[in-house]
């Protein structure tokens, strides 16, 4: 291939070797006719592949996050996800997929907590190297992100993570280090700093990762994450989006005077020549991929789903069996979080809410009990009518002056219009439809976006207003733009026109436009009451309560791990009500649960992506096994949490000044119990763990299922040494296990426990201690009955 990659090269001049080290547009990198190199798009994808555009006209299968995959411990699970992944990737001409996303919990309150698969370095190593080789057993690259320390999203461009070389080594650094022996085609450099240096540019991107790990891919910029012509030049190969503005003529300008080698352009050219040659844009013929129909699709999403899903609490209440009437509440129980926000953010053909997936298993009856949110939604594609073609949907019009560019017609309320060209031309923007209410009362009628906005109904103008960023995130201001609303009393079946003008402002493009309502519904009182009142008259109650988008997304940290709104006081008192009270937790990452203790479940879900309804009626009802065990702790209260901070200081610094002791290793240091410790999870059976044997560095443990039905375990294997010279945890994740057996049934777990897990970094670099450890196996951090001497 060396030779091959060397020919091509030199056929390309300077100015055509800088333009191939910048995209050719927001998603899409740049080719070159003359010699073969077509354009290749890519495409954000931790939780399925949206492609280019933000387009419900494209749709794609919604997976579960990150926190989900995780939870599974499965591997084998993440094959068939990679060629789920690789498929949607080439059905939507995308060459590199943006995940997975492999920073650690380092603390609950990181925003994009949801989209990162554990607190832990081994478990994150372990399902990262399983995503990445699943992926691109296909010809699709993974691109593992965000290289390195980005943990939290508060002043995300700024923030300097200040860290010892050993606290990157053992924990920050290890799943990327994993992710290149899996073979990974990119890897994504973060916005933050790293010991004062800004990761673009950051000696780390030469040692360990170009040079001692020998890596020979793409090291891509994260979006505007390339701040400078020269620095950015050393380490970084890819500036994206493109053609970015720092590099181009700026570069060329440098390499001629000097300041850049064109040694160093040559590099970065033949690396994206390589990643070329191996996803199939440089031959023009792509590696064949699985294909899935749309049935195939759920399967594997309905199944993950429940895999992931991870019951901490449980009387025997569940599964259920035959209740004669279920009560389900909760706000999200209706309109639940399928996804986190951010990058993470797909379009998918369908969702299924726990109502509509509850309501064809068992006898529910729901009302929401609290209203989580004054934010209105997107207008239904059911209420509303385009007026262009008198079906469901919307008329878009893109505007120069009088001069119409375009008119689409389209199927959602929210349309997220960034990277289309159409925008990009568009002086202004019409969305309009034929609102009908399905209720009668008072109706809430506006509009979200950046710009200057105006709200027209029947004709009239009845709102305006200049709406301008909030924040410098772009991000932040494309997933939540500020809403403005005028109330409107309407009857069951009248019919509004509705108008949403927009023309951009801020200084940006159109990057989106929503046309958003909110229907009428009783006082908060009222339908708090008619809650209780329901679940006291119904054999069980389910209460599905959760997050928002304004709590967990890119773009922001999270301030409380409280759950928002009367959602607590809703489970409490349906809970004093009706002892058979089953709580289900849609939420990315841990929220307090001061009622945990006084219902008969709890089911965590995280966000499970499309089949959510489906997956949860297999679980309550016991179709399914709930499969998950915790990818990281959850807390009785923030208060306890050992490791919180996400806030940089006045200087950009934010210190990782508890080194190598995050998640549950700090909680076992402080000595403080946690309301769930990492590991833990119940499923329907019971379980008896016996006869630990270790040969060299495989762990052999019998585990038996010594309850009355099929089950799932996830045998677990942790690492001590007691007077040890060096710090260490208590004890750390060394391996695991993930078995099925029958009732009554006996299986073999066996355990790898790599030489890494025993090694600690060290100015001269890897070593292991002399002398014996001790390792313990169990199914959670805490729950450890098996130990044994390793040397």
């Amino acid at each position: 291939m060396t030779d091959a990659i060397d020919d091509l090269l030199a056929k390309l001049d300077l100015p055509a070797k800088i333009r191939l080290i910048s995209g050719a547009n927001f998603f899409r990198f740049a080719g070159a006719d003359g010699i073969g190199l077509a354009e290749m798009p890519v495409s954000d994808g931790p939780s399925g592949v949206r492609g280019e555009q933000w387009d419900e006209r494209d749709p794609s299968v919604s997976l579960p996050s990150g926190t989900a995959l995780a939870a599974t411990w499965d591997r084998d699970l993440l094959t068939e996800i990679g060629a789920l992944i690789a498929a949607e990737a080439r059905r939507k001409d995308v060459y590199a997929v943006l995940g997975p996303t492999i920073n650690l919990h380092r603390s609950p309150l990181g925003g994009r907590h949801f989209e990162c698969f554990s607190e832990d370095p081994m478990l994150t190593a372990e399902i990262a190297d399983a995503y990445v080789r699943a992926v691109q057993a296909h010809g699709v690259s993974a691109c593992p992100k965000h290289y390195v320390a980005n943990d939290s999203e508060t002043e995300r461009f700024t923030a300097d993570v200040i860290a010892d070389e050993r606290t990157l080594r053992e924990l920050y650094l290890y799943p990327f280090e994993r992710s290149v022996q899996a073979g990974a085609w990119m890897i994504m450099a973060a916005y933050n700093s790293v010991n004062g240096v800004t990761m673009t540019e950051n000696p780390l991107l030469d040692e360990p990762l170009k040079g001692e790990w020998g890596f020979d891919g793409v090291v891509v910029s994260d979006w505007t994450a390339v701040r400078s012509t020269v620095g950015a030049a050393k380490g970084n190969d890819l500036a994206m989006p493109g053609p970015w503005e720092l590099w181009g003529a700026p570069l060329e300008e440098a390499v001629r005077q000097g300041e850049v080698p064109e040694a160093a352009i040559d590099e970065k050219v033949r690396r994206i020549l390589r990643f070329a040659t191996r996803v199939g844009a440089l031959n023009g013929s792509p590696q064949p991929v699985p294909t899935f129909t749309d049935e195939a699709s759920r399967r594997v999403v309905r199944e993950a789903a429940a895999k992931a899903m991870t019951l901490v609490g449980n009387d025997g209440t569940l599964p259920l069996k035959n209740p004669a009437s279920v009560a389900l509440l909760g706000s999200a129980a209706a309109e639940p979080r399928f996804m986190g926000g951010g990058s993470a953010t797909v379009i998918p053909t369908h969702t299924v809410s726990p109502v509509e997936g509850l309501s064809a298993a068992l006898p529910i009856v729901h009302t929401a009990g609290v209203h989580l949110s004054d934010t209105m939604i997107p207008v239904p594609l059911d209420l509303v009518t385009d007026p262009e073609t008198g079906t469901a949907g919307l008329s878009l019009r893109y505007l120069d002056g009088d001069t119409v560019l375009d008119t689409e017609h389209r199927t959602a309320g929210s349309l997220m219009l960034f990277g289309n060209p159409n925008a990009m031309r568009a002086k202004a923007i019409e969305l309009r439809g034929r609102l009908r209410a399905d209720a009668a009362g008072e109706w809430r009628i506006g509009f979200a976006g950046v710009g200057s906005l105006s709200l027209t109904l029947d004709g009239e103008q009845v709102l305006a207003d200049t709406v301008l960023p909030e924040g410098a995130d772009p991000v932040e201001m494309l997933l939540n733009p500020p809403q403005r609303f005028i109330t409107r009393e309407l009857a069951e079946g009248q019919e509004v026109e509705v108008l949403v003008r927009m023309v951009p402002g801020g200084g940006f493009p159109a990057m989106g436009i929503t046309f958003a309502v909110g229907r009428p519904r009783r006082s908060a009182d009222e339908e708090f009451a008619a809650a209780v009142e329901l679940a006291r008259t119904s054999e069980v109650a389910i209460v599905v309560v959760g997050t928002t988008e304004q709590i967990e997304s890119e773009g922001f940290d999270r301030t409380s791990l409280a759950l928002p709104g009367r959602q607590d006081e809703l489970v409490a008192a349906v809970a004093a009500v009706n002892p058979r009270t089953v709580v289900v937790v849609n939420s990315g990452s841990p929220v307090e649960m001061p009622w945990r203790d006084d219902v008969a479940a709890v089911l965590l879900t995280w966000f499970p992506g499309q089949e959510f309804g489906t997956a949860l009626a297999d679980v309550l009802t016991g179709a399914a096994e709930p499969g998950g065990r915790l990818p990281t702790t959850w807390p009785k209260t923030m208060a306890d949490v050992p490791v919180l901070d996400t806030k940089p200081a006045g200087d950009n610094a934010l210190p990782y000044t508890e080194g190598i002791h995050v998640g549950y290793r700090a909680w076992l240091k402080s000595g403080v119990a946690p309301a769930y410790p990492f590991g833990h999870g119940l499923g329907y059976t019971s379980w008896e763990l016996a006869d630990l044997t270790v040969s060299g560095r495989t762990a052999t443990v019998t585990v038996r299922n010594t309850g009355d039905r099929r089950g799932r375990q996830v045998v677990q294997a942790y690492l001590s040494r007691e007077s040890s010279a060096v710090d260490r945890p208590v004890r750390w994740l060394s391996g695991f296990a993930v078995v099925e057996a029958e009732a009554g049934e006996s299986v073999t777990a066996t355990i790898e426990l790599p030489e890494r897990s025993f090694q600690h970094w060290t100015e001269q670099g890897w070593a292991i201690e002399p002398g014996s450890f001790t390792v313990h196996v169990g199914t959670s951090v805490t729950a450890l009955p098996l130990t044994a001497d390793i040397g």
